[in-house]
């Protein structure tokens, strides 16, 4: 029905035109629209048509493509160094509230005509684009950003899990604006250069000669290139967020490996304290300086688990993040081993409300976050465990809130750490469901230590696991 609707809009404005061409009946005062399709067919039968449109279409879309890497690298930078950001906007806002024009013959002095196109289309490119890329940046989801912090995911799996999908819907609405006036600021930048076998030159000389016909022709011609531009462009942002994400999930990882630490034998012998893959003494957690809960002592061997009890706002889930190095210790000492590595995960973190990529699949959700070499078919039979196998190829978007629950728990299970840690991880678990979840969390454990979060005092003798109490 839209498209209809434009169809229809589009032949009232024509007949309109023609109308008013045949009311003053000069086609050398307003050509009608028969008398510029005639003209334009004419014209593509030269050779001179469409090397003319070629030369233009070089310039002002390298222009484009240029402005468009040049705008997000600069928004990169101004996102993470505010000093970039001072320093460029009183640079950036000038160039964009300065007319094209203004600029064009300064232009022809340092690049000549043949470049002015260019040039002036990568001008316009770079704010219209700077400014909309780093308002996206700005705007990224923090809960999410902090998932990706924890699982120390970096490099190119977050550019296009995280980046990507979070600036795109602020790039495509600057697209939909700036493709179009980078034709109309190329060709406005040759009509005043002349460059020699431009579209601008052959607009000019139709001027000059007062073919309206043609000059009509080559505006059609510019129209329907810009239009296709834009089309292009804007389809191809639409494609890239599906495509990102996919290829974030399932490209290559290079990843420490799950199985960082080996399992040790049982050998009935008490464990060292320096064996310990984290050890708490009289840590204090909270922020700003100021502890939220009194301080507590613990120690985690490979293999032990540790139920953290206490009522809301005890200041448990302050105490994890802080395990978890998301947050730094007010007081006390707090050793976890591995150390902290920039490309190596401390931790696998359930946080207390749920963060999924809701445009993936419960699959691909795994995988965005799992071990070096975990398989698409290794993912499905952890998350079988504890899903019907017909959820698992639908968006987590789509799936109930305790159905997300346990796609987090499997993307526990499956991500690198030698530490699991879960923030009230069975919220929105029936009681079968509940106890299904600590049953494969038990049973896929391993060596790694496990740090749960929780009101239930049961799920210490479900999972095994030795319990904590926090409070003011």
């Amino acid at each position: 029905m839209r498209l209809a609707e434009r169809a229809g809009a589009v032949a009232f404005w024509l007949v309109a035109w023609q109308v008013a061409s045949v009311a003053v009946n000069s086609a050398l005062i307003l050509a009608g629209p028969l008398d510029a399709l005639a003209a334009l067919v004419r014209l593509a039968q030269s050779p001179a048509f469409w090397e003319a449109a070629g030369f233009s279409c070089a310039r002002i879309v390298g222009g484009a493509l240029v402005g468009y890497l040049v705008a997000l690298g600069l928004a990169a930078a101004a996102h993470a160094r505010r000093i970039v950001r001072v320093l460029l906007a009183p640079a950036l806002t000038a160039i964009k509230s300065t007319p094209v024009v203004c600029v064009v013959v300064l232009l022809l002095i340092w690049l000549g005509s043949a470049n002015v196109s260019f040039a002036a289309v990568l001008l316009m490119v770079v704010p219209a684009v700077y400014f909309p890329a780093l308002k996206g940046l700005d705007a990224l989801d923090p809960k999410l950003a902090e998932l990706f912090d924890a699982h120390r995911v970096r490099g190119m799996r977050r550019l296009l899990g995280l980046v990507w999908p979070g600036v795109l819907p602020y790039l495509t609405a600057a697209s939909e604006a700036t493709v179009g006036m980078s034709w109309k600021a190329g060709v406005a930048a040759e009509l005043i250069g002349i460059p020699s076998g431009s579209v601008g030159e052959r607009i000019y000389q139709a001027k000059l000669l007062l073919e309206t016909g043609d000059l009509f022709a080559w505006t059609f011609a510019v129209v329907a290139a810009s239009w296709a531009c834009e089309k292009i462009v804007l389809r191809a942002l639409a494609a890239s967020g599906p495509v990102a994400l996919r290829r974030a999930a399932r490209g290559q990882r290079g990843r420490a490996a799950r199985e960082m630490l080996a399992a040790s034998p049982d050998t009935g012998s008490a464990p060292d304290a320096q064996d310990a893959l984290c050890a708490a003494r009289d840590l204090a957690c909270g922020y700003d300086g100021r502890a939220v809960s009194r301080p507590v002592s613990f120690s985690l061997m490979p293999g032990e688990r540790l139920c953290v009890l206490g009522p809301s706002g005890a200041g448990k889930t302050t105490l994890l993040k802080t395990v978890a190095g998301l947050a730094q210790p007010v007081s006390g000492a707090l050793k976890v081993l591995p150390a902290a590595e920039r490309n190596r995960p401390r931790a696998a973190v359930v946080f207390q409300d749920i963060r999924l990529i809701d445009q993936l699949d419960a699959v691909d959700n795994v995988l965005l976050f799992s071990a070096a070499g975990t398989t698409a078919a290794e993912a499905r039979a952890l998350l079988a465990e504890l899903l019907p196998n017909e959820v698992l190829g639908r968006p987590v978007a789509q799936l109930s809130g305790g159905q997300r629950r346990r796609v987090e728990l499997a993307r526990a299970l499956a991500a690198p750490g030698a530490l699991v840690i879960l923030d009230e991880p069975f919220g929105g678990l029936d009681a079968r469901a509940h106890e299904r979840a600590c049953a494969v969390l038990t049973r896929h454990l391993g060596s790694r230590a496990l740090v749960v979060a929780t009101h239930d005092e049961k799920d210490a003798a479900r999972l095994q696991a030795r319990t904590l109490a926090v409070g003011p």
